[in-house]
């Protein structure tokens, strides 16, 4: 097993986007400045609002809450105000959760670095906790793939996604359905390449001690590795796992333990402390010269 790390640093004045579940900026003031203001941050829009379809004004009173910033929630490509008038609309957890679309185009970017390398015919991209989709949105388009599939089980998030899709034309197939079932129904890959984005709902993974603890995640990322594993035998597998800028060693030892090549990148965009990184590993396969994984 080889595994190589890799850490970019991008200049403060660019648009910082970090991936699902990250840390918010919180306790600040909204832009007016009048006290008493209820602060629009992640710990309201993953509690009371949670489940609440959100208005425009709330999305970008988040990004100037969160990050001074009104667009930070952008996806699909556009500003909040653009999909906004396309139709598109979100939950609140979904504008916390999902991942925007700097980092998304990041990781498609360094998923198509590895995934051409591969002996493969064809890449396939499955997202096995698709929420609003905007990851496989964006790892499709750098892959080239021919099919993208994701599944989403919780029903409120599911309705919203494949709504947006259809109103953006997404080619993208979203299946209200978990992860296992969703697999066993994919088949066999043949000759393709399977890409298998991996972002499991964090939980109480994340600590401020150690990091974020692969075993904790909801389910534990092994067992997704070993579960999709089983489903596909020896073909070509490419996993990209969704990881923070620490991981507990030993939870991450156990994951990379189990493919032949990995490399860890961290994508340091954001402030100290409030970095995502990627996890990208291969079963089936390995790659026999590390590609420079790009900037963009």
């Amino acid at each position: 097993m080889a595994l190589s790390v890799v850490s970019y640093r991008w200049p403060a004045h660019h648009e910082l986007l970090t991936a699902r579940q990250d840390l918010r900026y919180a306790g600040v003031m909204s832009e007016s400045g009048r006290p008493g203001e209820q602060v629009y941050d992640r710990w309201l829009l993953l509690g009371e609002k949670r489940n609440e379809v959100l208005a425009l004004w709330e999305v970008q009173q988040y990004g100037r809450d969160s990050f001074g910033d009104p667009d930070y929630v952008s996806i699909y490509g556009l500003r909040p105000r653009e999909w906004y008038e396309r139709g598109v609309r979100i939950l609140g957890r979904t504008a916390v959760e999902c991942t925007r679309d700097r980092l998304a185009a990041l990781i498609g970017h360094d998923i198509a670095a590895v995934a051409q390398t591969a002996p493969a015919a064809s890449p396939i991209v499955a997202d096995l906790f698709a929420g609003s989709a905007n990851t496989l949105y964006w790892i499709k388009r750098h892959v080239g793939a021919r099919r993208a599939i994701g599944f989403e089980l919780d029903d409120a998030v599911f309705d919203l996604a494949w709504r947006n899709i259809a109103i953006m034309a997404l080619d993208i197939d979203l299946r209200h359905d978990d992860y296992q079932r969703g697999l066993q129904a994919l088949g066999q890959s043949g000759e393709d390449l399977l890409i298998v984005f991996v972002a499991p709902p964090w939980g109480h993974a994340l600590t401020g001690k150690s990091g974020l603890d692969l075993r904790r995640t909801q389910p534990p990322v092994a067992e997704i590795v070993d579960v999709t594993t089983a489903a596909f035998g020896s073909h070509k597998l490419l996993f990209a796992i969704q990881v923070f800028q620490t991981v507990e060693p030993d939870s991450l030892a156990e994951v990379t333990a189990r493919f032949p090549w990995s490399a860890l990148k961290v994508y340091d965009v954001n402030a100290p402390g409030h970095n995502h990184g990627l996890l990208l590993a291969t079963s089936g396969w390995t790659v026999t010269r590390t590609p420079a994984l790009p900037r963009s």
